[in-house]
């Protein structure tokens, strides 16, 4: 709950639908009470947390910096009950209706695809519609029911579920590595071939960490591209230092067409693999079965037939 009692309640719901709104008017069509008393309500909010949280003039209501961070963490609390509310009631219903997915394209390709099928197989009555799309989409303004994400989260308007985390590496080819030497240290990077990957938020600059120890530096190289695995196949006959997911690398790594360079130094380190959803949006029966089919199948190593035995 994020109030302690009804008037608590009411005082929190009158902010809210200030917030909405813009005047003590709109709001009370809103709520159904009469400006005074919206009013009232909000002085007695404020005094009790001490802070001023709306600022009046003669023709609109602003909130204050305290305010506008009450409502969002408000707003995150309602989202919270609803989606509580809508699983609980979820048990009965048969999953169905279509969903709209973002996935991201390499991975999709390469890692996600038996997966994706395999829930298709398990829940025919569910349409899985799926983008696959390397670039950071809109989840809210593209109306995308949910989406798998690598990489840092900034939208606090999601409810993000963490599937495992993410190992981002060098590589190149020995062919390479023989021709131009073998960087010993990250420094070294500055004068070899780096393909960039303009998929990375941090592009140009690659971010490499050891540890506790960081070092920035902006690479250049004879190809960039948004497509990861263009890089790779580039990567495989010669041309550069490649930079991407371990999981990208795998098969090529295994054959030996590819080596890991500077293996004690990750790239971009601080990222995860996450499935996110529209945080204001009720959870149909279709969308928690997509969403617990994702995770148990992370949770079990990537192994389809585990997902599929669950």
């Amino acid at each position: 709950m994020f109030a302690t009692d009804s008037q608590h309640a009411d005082e929190l719901a009158t902010l809210l639908a200030l917030a909405e709104k813009g005047t003590f008017v709109a709001a009370g069509d809103l709520l159904q009470r009469h400006p005074s008393v919206l009013t009232k309500r909000l002085k007695t909010l404020e005094h009790r947390l001490g802070v001023r949280l709306v600022e009046r003039t003669t023709r609109r209501l602003h909130l204050t910096q305290e305010g506008e961070r009450l409502v969002q963490r408000l707003r995150e609390a309602q989202s919270l009950i609803s989606e509580a509310e809508a699983e609980a009631s979820q048990g009965a219903v048969q999953a169905r209706g279509r969903l709209r997915v973002s996935i991201p394209a390499a991975m999709g390709r390469r890692v996600l695809a038996p997966m994706l099928a395999e829930f298709s197989l398990a829940h025919p009555e569910v349409v899985l519609e799926l983008e696959y799309a390397d670039r950071m989409v809109d989840i809210v303004g593209e109306r995308f029911d949910a989406a798998i994400r690598i990489g840092k989260l900034a939208d606090s308007r999601l409810v993000a579920t963490k599937l495992s985390e993410h190992q981002r590496i060098l590589c190149a080819a020995p062919v390479y590595l023989k021709r131009h030497g073998k960087p010993r240290q990250p420094n070294d990077l500055a004068r070899h071939n780096c393909l960039g990957f303009t998929g990375f938020i941090s592009y140009p600059e690659w971010k490499l960490m050891r540890g506790e120890e960081c070092v920035t530096l902006t690479v250049n190289g004879s190809m960039i591209s948004n497509d990861s695995e263009t890089l790779l196949t580039a990567a495989t006959l010669g041309v550069g230092i490649v930079g991407g997911g371990s999981w990208l690398f795998k098969p090529a790594l295994a054959d030996g067409s590819l080596v890991q360079v500077l293996p004690q130094w990750q790239l971009n380190a601080d990222t995860g693999i996450y499935f996110l959803r529209p945080s204001a949006q009720f959870s149909t029966a279709a969308m928690t079965a997509f969403r617990q089919w994702v995770v148990d199948w992370f949770a079990a190593g990537q192994n389809s037939k585990a997902a599929r035995a669950r």
